[in-house]
């Protein structure tokens, strides 16, 4: 098994007997895309998956308690923020979005306590950005986008953060693509093979029907990744267009 994965099923043991904090800075958004991935890859196989939940799988009545036990600390930032980090990425391995829910409720109380928090800014702008993808609400979106704002303020060249601020505009009932367009270019010249800024900025160039651009960054996003799943389908839509 993944050693990653692994980190995820003692997961569990952790909250239980130890508490969630102690995992805050285990895991940062890009690894838990490939864990994502991974357990969607471990569903598949039915003995793997059944190892899997075994290992890795909390009970409501173990999650519910830890967070009973947060409310009655509410001023507690270490546990709020811990516990809140722990339980968002495990809410999203197993993408549990009853669970996300509540998890805005641990860290909109460390935020309360501590704003000027890096990884608290991070979480609630991840948190409240997958929220608005859910629900297709604009409001979760500019929360989203206003997290990360202040996030940005404090370090500008957390790629990651600034891609994911690109995405509130791009990926939203009203998109500002010129804005989301800026913000890419501002993450491909920290990183400039980022797989997720080049593909959106590729996806953001196709939407703008400037093909030319887009096949550009399509060629750097192949350099990257060959395999990239949505190569081929810019790809498509390139050639139909040119």
């Amino acid at each position: 098994m993944n050693k990653k994965f692994v980190g995820i099923s003692i997961l569990g043991i952790i909250l239980s007997f130890v508490g969630g904090f102690l995992l805050a800075n285990a895991l940062n958004r890009s690894e838990m895309g490939k864990l994502q991935a991974e357990n969607t890859k471990l569903q598949k196989d039915k003995i793997q998956t059944q190892k899997t939940r075994t290992d890795s799988d909390l009970s409501d009545e173990e999650v519910q308690k830890k967070i009973a036990e947060a409310a009655q600390n509410p001023n507690d930032f270490a546990y709020q923020k811990g516990l809140g980090l722990a339980l968002y990425r495990y809410a999203a391995v197993k993408q549990n979005n009853q669970l996300l829910e509540q998890v805005t409720v641990l860290l909109e109380r460390a935020y309360k306590i501590n704003p000027d928090d890096y990884d608290v800014l991070v979480a609630l702008g991840n948190i409240y950005y997958d929220l608005g993808q859910l629900k297709k609400e604009s409001d979760l979106n500019l929360k989203a986008r206003n997290f990360y704002k202040k996030a940005l303020e404090k370090n500008s060249k957390d790629v990651n953060v600034r891609t994911d601020y690109s995405l509130t505009f791009l990926l939203t009932q009203k998109p500002d693509r010129e804005l989301a367009i800026r913000e890419l270019k501002t993450a491909l010249e920290l990183n400039a093979k980022n797989e997720k800024a080049l593909v959106y900025m590729t996806q953001a160039q196709i939407e703008q029907g400037d093909f030319d651009e887009a096949a550009k960054y399509l060629i750097r996003l192949k350099e990257v990744n060959a395999e990239n799943p949505r190569a081929v389908e810019f790809e498509t839509l390139i050639s139909q267009n040119k």
